[in-house]
């Protein structure tokens, strides 16, 4: 993985080419409503006109694993900074906390 970690399929892990790595986003099935809250650790989709790849375990919780794809939204909630600090994302107000620390 890009931040030098091994895949871990059973993480709450996805690859973003957009969001910078360690971004925390809730990610939501269109579709179905359902949400996870995920760890930004790679690079990636490499297919085009895909935002996100998600681990098994997400795509699982967001019922998509059969079909592998989804129409999404990616709501970043927590954003690492070139400084060292971190910036609140649009996702940040309307997630609990408990939720964004996977305890839910």
């Amino acid at each position: 993985m890009a931040d030098g970690h091994r895949f871990n399929p059973y993480g709450n892990v996805a690859a973003s080419k957009t969001l910078p790595i360690g971004t925390t986003a809730k990610v939501t099935d269109l579709e179905t409503g359902r949400s996870a809250i995920v760890l930004v650790e790679d690079r990636g989709p490499h297919v085009d006109g895909r935002v996100l790849d998600v681990s098994p375990k997400v795509a699982e919780k967001l019922s998509m694993k059969r079909t592998g794809t989804a129409e999404v939204v990616v709501k970043p909630i927590i954003v690492p900074q070139p400084d060292g600090g971190v910036k609140l994302g649009a996702g940040a107000a309307e997630t609990p906390p408990w939720e964004e620390q996977g305890q839910h």
